[in-house]
């Protein structure tokens, strides 16, 4: 993951894995992400498998959806 933390707008929309051909609706990953944190199924820290496995993309691809989850979150969940 990067030092430099990444806002929300900086995120493209879609995300074209050319590794596996595949393009993904990022809205649609943070929505899976959200709700894989909620389930408790495992750590957020090895969730790029579960992306992997969902959406069809590469280990590098699911790192780095991962990673623009991980450094939006605060911004997508503020506490109130």
């Amino acid at each position: 993951m990067s030092d430099t933390a990444m806002r929300l707008a900086d995120v493209p929309s879609e995300f074209e894995d050319e590794a596996e051909g595949v393009t993904v609706d990022t809205t649609e990953v943070f929505e899976y992400l959200d709700a894989l944190r909620e389930s408790g199924v495992t750590n957020m820290y090895g969730a790029t498998p579960f992306v992997q496995e969902e959406f069809g993309v590469s280990r590098r691809a699911g790192h780095k959806l991962l990673g623009w989850w991980m450094q939006t979150f605060a911004e997508r969940h503020p506490r109130t």
